[in-house]
């Protein structure tokens, strides 16, 4: 059994080295991500350490053990499938589903989110694309790209999912009626400030600077 503050130390960590590519994450990340301290850091570093949840290298930083990753995954997969149950069940809008689910998530019956799943019908993506591991930690993954990096006029791009997560963010996006599961042309790619106007079904054109298109995912016909 482990604290809130101790699973979502070692969530963080796990999304970090997913965001970096590394395995080893340092302390300063940690309390950037966490808005805590270095200090606070180092204590629940050694915490989790002598818990065998944590790896520690002198110079190179922290990296998650076997088990650290294992309740790291589990809490992942608790917290978006939340996200999927608020979302498609109770209606909650995906820019609201994020605060909800870091409460939910810290549910500890195994049998409540392994009931959650099948009720949801094992859904492999929540409502903001992001892949949800199953029981045993597998992912599904999906060929996607940042919507800046298409750059051909007349491409056609189904919306996957998006890089940020923060409610201004997704409510923007609302605004602009883009959500995962929708399609778009790119009827121009601006070189000068890499900006994209696209195309909706309905006919509306909507332009995105290149810092909003490298936040959406999409998969592209070119």
């Amino acid at each position: 059994m482990f604290t809130e503050t101790e699973e979502n130390y070692l969530k963080a960590i796990y999304k970090i080295a997913q965001k970096q590519g590394e395995s080893s994450v340092n302390t300063k990340a940690i309390a950037d991500e966490m808005g805590t301290s270095s200090a606070s850091v180092t204590d629940m570093i050694k915490r989790l350490s002598e818990k065998k949840l944590l790896q520690y290298e002198k110079y190179y930083g922290v990296s998650l053990s076997k088990d650290g990753q294992k309740v790291a995954l589990n809490l992942l997969r608790k917290h978006r499938l939340w996200e999927v149950f608020l979302h498609d069940s109770l209606g909650f809008s995906w820019d609201e589903v994020h605060d909800v689910a870091e409460q939910l998530e810290h549910v500890q019956s195994d049998l409540l989110v392994d009931k959650l799943d099948q009720f949801l019908g094992f859904p492999k993506f929540d409502p903001h694309g992001d892949p949800i591991p199953n029981a045993n930690g597998s992912f599904t993954f999906r060929n996607q790209m940042p919507l800046s990096q298409v750059r051909i006029k007349n491409s056609k791009v189904y919306i996957l999912g998006v890089r940020q997560h923060d409610s201004s963010f997704l409510k923007y996006l609302n605004d602009l009626k883009i959500r995962p599961g929708q399609t778009f042309e790119v009827i121009q790619f601006i070189e000068y400030d890499k900006s994209i106007k696209l195309l909706s079904k309905e006919g509306d054109q909507i332009m995105l600077s290149e810092k909003i298109a490298d936040a959406i995912f999409v998969k592209s016909n070119n």
